[in-house]
């Protein structure tokens, strides 16, 4: 898909891409992704052919970002999430979070004062964003000027009446508080494919196995064995977006064979990794 202009409420503007890497700008100006002045509500939508990093960071509005093509990776808090096509990751405000696309993205993101955000979700999640909201954050991107309509107002009431809406998504992956878990937290993140038994990874953390299998649920809701699982799938959607052969993931992720990759996939998601990749396009 090729480069096309991104729309900010306050002006427009495009914006094309020569790397194949490419670090974000802001996507509305600090200055107001930090005030509750000005609209309660600020809508964006960009397209992208290039991988699109945007480094840790926060802002004092509340941040919906969608994907309607593609696949983005969201660093939010204490969590990781993935963002299929047509899903949203709600970020609260003031949350320290960082973004990744992987391949060609098309999306959306409405920024919103933090005032209006009381009756948002106080943690990051994924919601599923449904058609209505789509064309309403659509036309709120073609907004111009800082100053709302009384038409504008109306359909911005609208718009946070329908995020309130939207039902929850379990695609996250909480990650452990603790300094011992977190450190096996991080070198799976790192290296799925690692098969190295609990009772490795207790001896390589410095914790006993009984501890580390009674925290791990304890701070995340899922049992090692669960949770590194969950870390794998989330990968193989990230590999998924990027074009690898199903085959490739199965063997670069650990798995003993494609045949059961892809019956892990399905109980997952519900779809084969090949039919959930074209609902990505």
């Amino acid at each position: 898909m090729g480069d096309r202009s991104a729309y900010v409420r306050y002006k427009r503007h495009s914006i094309r891409f020569q790397s194949q890497e490419m670090v974000a700008a802001s996507l509305i100006s600090p200055a107001l992704a930090n005030s509750s002045e000005g609209p309660l509500l600020l809508a964006v939508a960009r397209s992208s052919s290039t991988v699109r990093v945007t480094h840790s960071h926060r802002h004092a509005r509340g941040q919906l970002l969608c994907a309607m093509q593609g696949l983005l990776s969201v660093d939010a808090g204490h969590g990781r999430w993935v963002v299929p096509a047509i899903h949203a990751v709600w970020i609260p405000p003031n949350v320290p979070h960082g973004i990744r696309s992987h391949g060609s993205f098309s999306g959306w993101s409405v920024y919103i004062a933090a005032p209006a955000c009381i009756e948002l979700p106080a943690e990051p999640c994924i919601l599923a964003v449904s058609g209505l909201l789509r064309e309403l954050v659509m036309r709120a991107s073609s907004w111009s000027g800082l100053t709302l309509s009384d038409i504008q107002a109306r359909l911005t009431c609208v718009i946070l009446d329908e995020i309130r809406s939207l039902p929850k998504v379990a695609l996250g992956l909480p990650m452990p508080q603790d300094a011992r878990l977190l450190k096996i937290a991080q070198a799976l993140s790192d290296s799925p494919d690692n098969n190295r038994r609990l009772e490795e990874w207790a001896q390589w953390a410095g914790i006993a196995p009984r501890t580390l299998t009674r925290r791990f649920v304890s701070e995340t809701g899922f049992s090692f064995t669960e949770w590194r699982q969950r870390v794998r799938l989330l990968r193989a959607l990230e590999m998924l977006a990027a074009g690898r052969s199903v085959t490739a993931i199965a063997l670069d992720l650990g798995y003993e064979n494609v045949s059961a990759f892809i019956a892990l996939f399905r109980r997952a998601f519900g779809v084969t990794p090949r039919r959930y990749n074209d609902s990505l396009h």
